[in-house]
């Protein structure tokens, strides 16, 4: 699902109008239709309702939304936020027809009364556009609402929420159902706007396809993920499915080299071994089956040694199909000088994690001197040392703070975290909805380099491994929440799910982030 900005909208909006010869206010009653639809059926006990319409073109969805739900046979009020007599065009036109069936029209007042007497409120004060902070009578009226104990249907975006970044405009409405018009809106499907939307519903408005399909912002679906998964041959054996070197591990770090390693293999990779120092590869040999381990020339505090880098060249020759680099292998300074060995010599897609990211935050051009594909998986704290900037900085840009990283340095960025983003030297931006709070513990961040890995070593491209990679992550991590129905499962359990998630996406026959309205 293609995804908009505030100035993308606008211009969809134009082009639908001028150069497609679709009139406004035939987009405006298919979009107050739609949303009085879900109003239906969300609440089909709901009687009393209330349309709180602002100024502009959202103010005519609202009267339209008002006629629909009257010739359903509910009471509903509208109340507007200036005279009648200055509404213009479309919504004007809306507003006349309402009034001609005789429909319930207040203007509110400071005071703000009669709101209250009413089971559902529909918010149709401010659409995609808004780009200042809600202030004076808007403010105060928005938090009215949000006080009232009856739920708020948001017409196209919750009032008052930034479009493109997901952040209150001073503030916004807390909605329990947001219905948007496709493409729907980036700031809706990152945090914190997803926390202000509630429940999605996304209509088609008969705008165009062409004017959005190709947009660089995308919602990953199960159905976008259904299509990168590629079909098992029975005609296979475990060469066919590729052969991950994994690079992990120091003293007291061994349980995330294994953690990576072992998600590979549970992701299809038909072999995976796992290159460690040889301080730490008697306790790998003894937790390990069915990885296969090398022991590599370590340095005297048992880490990595600059000279190792020649003995993982000699194993990427024998056939190996993608290097995964860094849980746990800390950041003494002979890794670090190994670490710049191996990036600029391999000749295999490489995903670089952890301690990896906290070596070359020092120097990430180094990233620009790799031959093979980089794929790059920092959580907002290696996020922010890669960047030089804070990860409060990285946190109220996400999306920003990705993308022009993966175009400075050409490589993929995963950006992990509620939501995470994925971003592509071709400037394509991607946000995954899978995955929940349970998986904030130690471990996980190893399990998805494992399965970053473990795809590209089967032949996926870099971005179809992370994409895919991200979000067979996060639905594992469903799945088990759904068993569990709460937090406190480990990283490796949510591993062990790897095969029930790919399956599940496989299967699906339904989106589950957001649901379609025809």
């Amino acid at each position: 699902m293609r995804l908009s900005t505030k100035q993308i909208s606008r211009e969809i909006d134009r082009r639908t109008i001028e150069e497609f010869g679709v009139p406004g206010i035939v987009l405006m009653e298919n979009a107050g239709r739609a949303v009085a639809s879900v109003i239906l059926a969300e609440y089909p006990s709901a009687q009393k309702i209330a349309v709180v319409c602002g100024a502009g073109n959202n103010a005519g969805d609202g009267f339209v939304i008002a006629r629909h739900l009257i010739s359903s046979g509910k009471e509903v009020r509208v109340y507007i936020t200036q005279e009648k007599q200055r509404y213009k065009g479309d919504a004007k036109t809306n507003l006349d027809s309402l009034l001609e069936i005789k429909g319930d029209v207040k203007e509110l007042e400071e005071k703000l009364p009669g709101i209250k007497d009413t089971d559902v409120i529909v918010d149709a004060i401010f659409g995609t556009g808004l780009d200042r902070n809600v202030g004076g009578f808007y403010e105060k009226l928005i938090k009215f609402m949000n006080r009232l104990s009856v739920p708020c249907v948001s017409v196209d975006i919750p009032s008052g929420l930034d479009a493109d970044t997901g952040r209150p405009l001073g503030v916004t409405v807390e909605a329990d159902v947001t219905v948007t018009f496709a493409p729907p809106k980036l700031g809706m499907c990152i945090y914190p706007g997803v926390d202000h939307t509630g429940k999605l519903f996304v209509a088609d408005i008969t705008i165009p396809k062409t004017l959005w399909e190709n947009l660089p912002f995308e919602l990953l679906t199960f159905q976008k993920c259904v299509g990168l998964i590629k079909k098992r041959s029975a005609d296979s054996h475990k060469g066919t499915y590729g052969h991950l070197l994994v690079l992990a591990g120091s003293p007291g770090k061994s349980g995330a080299a294994i953690l990576c390693a072992e998600a590979a293999l549970r992701t299809g990779s038909g072999l995976v071994t796992l290159g460690v120092p040889n301080s730490i590869s008697p306790a790998i040999e003894e937790k390990t089956t069915e990885v296969m381990s090398i022991s590599l020339k370590d340095s005297k505090n048992g880490t990595f040694h600059l000279d190792a880098h020649e003995e993982v060249l000699a194993e990427l020759d024998e056939k190996k199909t993608a290097l995964a680099v860094g849980p746990g292998i800390s950041t003494s300074q002979s890794t670090g000088k190994f670490l710049e060995k191996v990036i600029m010599q391999c000749e295999v897609p490489i995903v670089l994690d952890a301690d990896a990211l906290n070596i070359i935050s020092n120097n990430p051009e180094i990233l620009r001197e790799a031959k093979a594909p980089v794929a790059i998986t920092p959580h907002p704290g290696e996020m922010a040392r890669l960047c030089g900037i804070t990860t409060k900085q990285v946190q109220d840009d996400r999306v920003g703070t990705a993308t022009s990283f993966s175009q400075k340095y050409r490589c993929y960025v995963v950006l992990k975290g509620a939501r995470t983003v994925v971003s592509a030297p071709s400037t394509e931006v991607f946000i995954n909805p899978t995955g929940n709070s349970a998986m904030a513990t130690a471990g996980t961040g190893d399990v998805l380099t494992g399965i970053i890995g473990g795809l590209m070593a089967q032949g996926y491209g870099c971005l179809q491994s992370c994409l895919l990679g991200v979000f067979l992550h996060g639905h594992a991590a469903d799945l088990l929440l759904e068993e569990t129905g709460t937090a406190g499962f480990t990283a490796s359990e949510i591993s062990r799910k790897i095969p029930a998630s790919m399956n599940s996406i496989i299967s699906s026959r339904e989106e589950k982030h957001f649901t379609a309205v025809r």
